[in-house]
């Protein structure tokens, strides 16, 4: 027997039989790539383990024979963090998808890794509460995902990212231990927070098998604003002036004239003005009194900076039109261009105009239509450059543009991803925003959990510098 099929063999016992593996090619290929589809690489097998236990003997394995391995979720990355550079064994966290139990009384629910976002939300609003992270692939991504990435979503600008509501995880380690922090549901234990490191480590630490996550209670009111400005510039400047007035919104959306091509050429169209160049969608919450005013200034904000037209919805029919609308933006580019790359910088608000601007720069010296949906509240953008792979060397030319804009993400003072992650996509990228140094600190933080580098391994942290080379040279030149 090949050593290949006897690991099959052994993945496949411990995970009850020949149903929850996949090993032949024609199979593994639903397993080459997650959302970022610009790199492909085959898996050695998938399995589907059904609770920790399974888990835990799964990476025992690989730990003891030296197989690569990564967990996976729907699939719904956009860095490239699932995809398996090293011929990985992938653990498919789809089968553990329950929803344990639910706390009312401590606003706490505790939910699988394969349990889909949204479901948490549908399973509990009838009683008043939801789950408050809202990425748009909410819908079919998981949460067990969104911790990898440390998910955002529209609404994060009030209420914050996944690991704001994190509230315990029971995690595999990658010697097949299991451990679990924050007991009983209570984040802040002594000690290092294990939590925040965990959350949005993207699966090189660990592979997380439970989640306490916080409920929230639902808002006593809500109510919907939709902008439209002839000038990005306006629609940009109203952003700032909107969270200078000291509102904070739950949401404030913005999308450009490329954007709104895109949506309403797709699945859910509103009727957005063919001739305007920016909308904004703004959402207020909270508690009724109040929130007539909150609305009334941000009408004034929006007259202030130009808006050609600004409407309040008239219902929550309205309302979910609008979102509906906006959440199907990314997926919308497909009806306007064969490809797109999503990326996911992160800017100060008061540089919105300028990087802006500068973005559109790299998009007429590409030759490459770039459409920006972004959460303008908390300077989270996502620039779409949008491009044919059927043409030699346009993909090539889409990275580069998206690594451009990055690059001016950072040169403001921001960040190359906000919610996202690095993946494969921007390992290199980490270099605009970290020394060296910085990154080797993060890395030794990695071989503690993680010394065989094992687990999801390439992804991340790009390769040594040649800084970080020479100055091993002459450390070892100096010390024979």
């Amino acid at each position: 027997m090949k050593s290949s099929d006897r690991h099959i063999n052994q993945l496949a016992r411990i995970v009850g039989g020949s149903s929850s593996i996949l090993y032949r090619k024609e199979d593994l290929l639903a397993y080459d790539c997650d959302g970022f589809t610009i790199h492909k690489a085959l898996p050695k097998a998938v399995v589907f383990p059904k609770n920790t236990i399974e888990v835990s003997e799964v990476v025992r394995y690989c730990h003891e024979h030296n197989l690569p391995f990564l967990a996976r979720g729907a699939g719904t990355g956009l860095s490239g963090g699932a995809i398996p550079l090293n011929e990985e064994v992938i653990i498919s966290m789809v089968r553990m998808k329950r929803l344990l139990s639910v706390d009312l009384e401590n606003r706490r629910a505790v939910v699988e890794p394969g349990f889909v976002n949204l479901k948490l939300t549908n399973s509990i609003s009838d009683r008043g509460y939801y789950y408050a992270p809202d990425p748009s692939s909410q819908y079919c991504c998981t949460i067990g995902g969104n911790v990898a990435e440390n998910a955002g979503g529209a609404h994060c600008l009030k209420y914050g990212v996944t690991t704001n509501h994190i509230l315990g995880l029971e995690v595999v380690m990658p010697n097949g231990e299991v451990i679990e922090i924050g007991k009983n549901g209570i984040p802040d234990e002594p000690g290092y927070d294990l939590l925040g490191l965990i959350t949005g480590s993207e699966g090189t630490l660990g592979i997380v098998t439970k989640i306490t996550v916080r409920i929230l209670k639902n808002p006593e009111a809500k109510q919907t604003v939709l902008a439209y400005f002839n000038h990005v510039s306006d629609g940009s400047q109203a952003v700032s002036d909107i969270v200078s007035a000291g509102i904070v919104p739950a949401a404030l959306e913005m999308m450009d004239k490329v954007a709104i091509e895109g949506v309403e050429a797709a699945a859910y169209p509103v009727g957005h003005p063919k001739d305007i160049e920016a909308v904004l969608l703004i959402e207020v919450d909270g508690i009724s009194a109040g929130i007539d005013e909150q609305i009334r200034q941000i009408l004034d904000v929006c007259r202030n900076r130009n808006v050609k037209e600004v409407k309040v919805a008239r219902d929550e029919a309205e309302r979910g039109r609008w979102w509906a609308n906006r959440k199907t933006g990314f997926g919308a580019m497909g009806a306007i261009s064969p490809d797109y790359l999503v990326q996911d910088g992160v800017i100060p608000r008061s540089k919105l105009p300028e990087v802006l601007s500068r973005i559109n720069q790299i998009s007429n010296e590409s030759g490459l239509r770039i459409a920006n949906i972004f959460h303008a509240g908390d300077g989270n953008l996502h620039p779409l450059v949008l491009f044919d792979a059927r043409k030699p060397g346009e993909t090539q030319k889409a990275l580069e543009a998206g690594s451009a804009c990055l690059k001016v993400c950072a040169d403001v003072g921001g960040t190359i991803t906000g919610e996202h992650g690095v993946g494969i996509e921007k390992k290199e990228e980490m270099r605009f925003v970290f020394s060296d140094e910085e990154i080797k600190a993060q890395t030794d933080i990695r071989e503690v959990f993680n010394p065989k580098n094992l687990l999801n391994a390439g992804k991340l942290f790009p390769a040594p510098g040649r800084c970080a080379e020479v100055k091993k040279e002459i450390k070892a030149a100096a010390s024979s």
